[in-house]
């Protein structure tokens, strides 16, 4: 009986978590796609390299290595000397000097020579001796006696020879295939690593040195450093593939001549077949007298930069000394005695600045530094062949246990159980970094434990407030939170589809934009835009409006909707006077900083609209349309007509009480056959008790010239203009109807006219 309460129990608890343990298996699914290679997360990569890069930098030495120096062809140096290249007579005479007087072990430059020096002019004198002055035996004799000295690639070559030297080059990879130089000899032969089991790098193109110095000096090495897709240079390719044959880099170049010229073979990961397709390789092997030394690589044949701290001259890794005071004997001898020199450049000029996890612009040449640095003492991190399936293992034992667990736990045992998982996978990945050098995946185990307690801690308020969250998302980028908030109280009255509503539409444009814009460089432009649009927006939503769009320099929005107002016209007249205000306060400031004014021309219309979410399937905003949409947009445009700030319509006149109004005119706009009657809002009205009667403020002049002229009464316009004129000379309104009048007044009395004015523009 017990047992049997016990299974029953269990099914139950398995049917009421079900749903959640089903869910939460779909970041566990996630992740495992991602670890084989199905599905490619972008977001767990970067986060992969971001956990490398901030771990590299927390374990770097920072210590310094006294067996390399970089000898620096720094702006200084070629202030001293001259621009790069420098003539092959001083890179002789540099070579002779880190050999002869500072007696190094090896040197390896991070330069190429890919082009005959001709600075010496020899190619000229050779020219003229062979030409025009051959009849002249001493001029030929003299140019022959001259050839040793001024043939310097001749003196560098001889400067090399014998020397324990590694040259360097690049390879390229162009449609054309360009080469130049002579390449050195292949360290691994023709086939033994099948480009189909491997990654490696190919390149199609070279530029190598030329054969006097490639004969002198046959040891060289590729310096090319490839980034990875964020542009991060993490890792270098030790072995790249050019026709079939496969080169080593610099660095590797230079270890293997330290160590005496082993052999090179790919290592290949346990079990290789003797018959079949050859796998691909884990190691580069180097090998002599029996010995063997094996350098752990990816499948790219590649292997990450050992850093050993910040870079460049002050990174304290490395000793850097100036190529100049290298070359004018200005280091004491003996300074370098036994040590790896290095020749590379930090001049900004030069283009051998890399970016780093360590930082954006490091010395190309301390790469090569760092590898040598590794190898030399064998402790060069690695991202292993069987990542992948810890990686595997480890999204398994840790998704299992999550997706299982978490549903039949409470909130503070889930945080535990989490914490737990989240710990263990750092401490493992972090362990195995510091004490085997092994570089694994995490990011992915991280993102699945993360999403896991979050779908599993948030799945009772998804389901019970879904309603509540679609609307706060639906309607908060439209209207102010507290209206977000009023409609979360009673979320089923609101709904995006499409309905008719009486609203009042606002179209707030700024003037002069154009002519504003050709003055101003395009990132004070939008710095004044956002700051003029976050002021004025800020007025809209305080009066309750749904900011519907920005249209370059204008702001469209309504009142009404999504929450309902019987006062939505007196906020939007209460908005735009408020914003006019505003622009004062705003020109103000700019007067300060002696810059122009702007201003605003603002329309206000209320009527039937279609409100709702409207749109595309790429994209939908909630927004008005209608004619009573574009008779407010029609509006805006008359404010630079009649000179006044805002027009409102007739009916969002009558809808807003409470604020003195002058009328400006009865219109016909393009696309309307009714007039309108439009005014513009002044103040609200200040209500002042006089003998115990209430007064507003009234406008009886201009009343009078509004009559006067729908009456064609032309003198007594004139009489109420000229008195108009007098108080306001520069008042844009009084002029346009003193030119209306002095139009009008020419032409017969027209009976059926009734004041009404056409406007043809939109």
């Amino acid at each position: 009986m017990d047992t049997a309460s016990h299974l029953g129990r269990r099914i139950v608890s398995m049917t009421r978590y079900g749903l959640r343990v089903t869910v939460g298996l779909v970041p566990v699914l996630f992740a495992i796609l991602h670890a084989t290679g199905i599905l490619n997360l972008g977001l767990a990569q970067r986060l992969d390299d971001m956990i490398y890069d901030a771990r590299l930098r927390a374990t770097m030495p920072r210590t310094l290595d006294e067996r390399i120096v970089i000898v620096d062809i720094d702006e200084k140096s070629l202030a001293e000397v001259g621009r790069w290249p420098w003539p092959r007579d001083k890179m002789a005479a540099l070579a002779d000097e880190v050999f002869d007087r500072q007696r190094a072990v090896l040197a390896g430059f991070d330069v190429v020579f890919a082009e005959p020096d001709e600075s010496s002019g020899l190619r000229q004198l050779r020219k003229m001796a062979q030409d025009e002055l051959r009849s002249e035996a001493g001029f030929v004799e003299k140019v022959r006696r001259m050839d040793a000295r001024l043939d310097h690639d001749d003196l560098f070559a001889r400067s090399l020879q014998g020397r324990p030297v590694v040259l360097g080059y690049y390879f390229t990879s162009d449609r054309d295939g360009r080469n130049t130089g002579v390449l050195p000899e292949p360290v691994i032969a023709q086939g033994r690593l099948p480009r189909e089991q491997t990654r490696i790098t190919v390149w199609n193109g070279f530029g190598s040195n030329i054969p006097a110095l490639a004969k002198a000096a046959p040891q060289a090495g590729f310096f090319n450093a490839i980034a990875e897709p964020d542009g991060v240079v993490r890792s270098t390719p030790l072995i790249a593939e050019y026709q079939g044959r496969f080169y080593e880099s610099l660095g590797l170049a230079m270890f293997r001549q330290l160590t005496g010229f082993p052999a090179v073979e790919p290592g290949h990961p346990p079990g290789v077949p003797l018959f079949g397709p050859v796998p691909g390789i884990e190691s580069i092997v180097l090998k002599q007298d029996g010995r063997s030394l094996a350098i752990p690589v990816d499948n790219r044949v590649a292997a990450l930069v050992p850093f050993r701290g910040s870079g460049g001259p002050k990174g304290g890794s490395y000793a850097y000394h100036s190529a100049s005071d290298v070359l004018l004997g200005r280091l004491p001898p003996g300074l370098l005695s036994g040590k790896i020199v290095l020749f590379g450049t930090t001049a900004p000029g030069l283009l051998d600045l890399r970016a780093t996890p360590i930082n954006e612009a490091y010395p190309g040449v301390e790469i090569h530094a760092n590898m040598i640095s590794g190898l030399l003492d064998d402790k060069l991190l690695v991202k292993p062949d069987y990542a992948e399936g810890f990686e595997l293992v480890l999204l398994l034992l840790a998704g299992i246990a999550l997706a299982f667990g978490l549903p039949a736990l409470s909130a503070t045992r889930a945080v535990a159980l989490s914490g737990v998982v989240i710990g263990v996978v750092l401490a493992l990945n972090f362990w195995l970094y510091l004490t085997y050098g092994l570089v694994l995946p995490m990011a992915s185990a991280l993102m699945m434990a993360v999403s896991l307690f979050g779908l599993n801690m948030s799945y009772g308020y998804f389901v019970e407030s879904r309603s509540k969250r679609e609307l706060a998302h639906l309607f908060g980028n439209y209207v102010p939170p507290e209206l977000v908030d009023e409609m979360l109280k009673d979320p089923d009255r609101y709904t995006m589809q499409a309905a008719a509503r009486e609203l009042t539409v606002m179209f707030c444009d700024m003037r002069g934009f154009t002519r504003l814009s050709e003055q101003m460089d395009p990132v004070h432009l939008q710095r004044l835009l956002n700051t003029i649009f976050s002021r004025l927006t800020r007025i809209i939503r305080a009066q309750r409006g749904t900011v519907d769009k920005y249209m370059g320099d204008c702001i469209m929005a309504f009142w009404g909707a999504p929450v309902e107002s019987e006062q939505h016209a007196a906020q939007a007249v209460r908005a735009a006077l408020t914003m006019s205000r505003e622009i004062i306060a705003i020109n103000r400031e700019r007067e300060v900083e002696g810059q122009p004014p702007i201003a605003i021309g603002i329309g206000l219309h209320t009527g039937l609209m279609c409100v709702g979410d409207m749109g595309s399937d790429i994209r939908r905003s909630y927004t008005v349309i209608g004619d009573a949409v574009n008779l407010g947009s029609r509006l805006e445009g008359l404010t630079k007509t009649y000179g006044v700030p805002i027009i409102a319509s007739q009916a969002t006149r009558d809808q807003a009480i409470g604020f003195h109004w002058q009328e400006l005119d009865r219109v016909r706009v393009k696309g309307r056959d009714q007039a309108v009657t439009i005014y513009r809002p002044l103040s609200p009205i200040a209500l002042v008790e006089t003998d115990g009667a209430i007064h507003a403020s009234p406008e009886e002049a201009w009343d009078g010239l509004l009559r006067s002229y729908r009456a064609q009464d032309w003198p007594a316009c004139e009489f109420a203009l000229a008195n108009l004129l007098f108080i306001e000379p520069d008042n844009v309104l009084y002029h346009l109807y003193a030119q209306r009048v002095a139009s009008r007044k020419r032409l017969p009395s027209d009976p059926g006219w009734d004041g009404t004015t056409n406007v043809e523009t939109k």
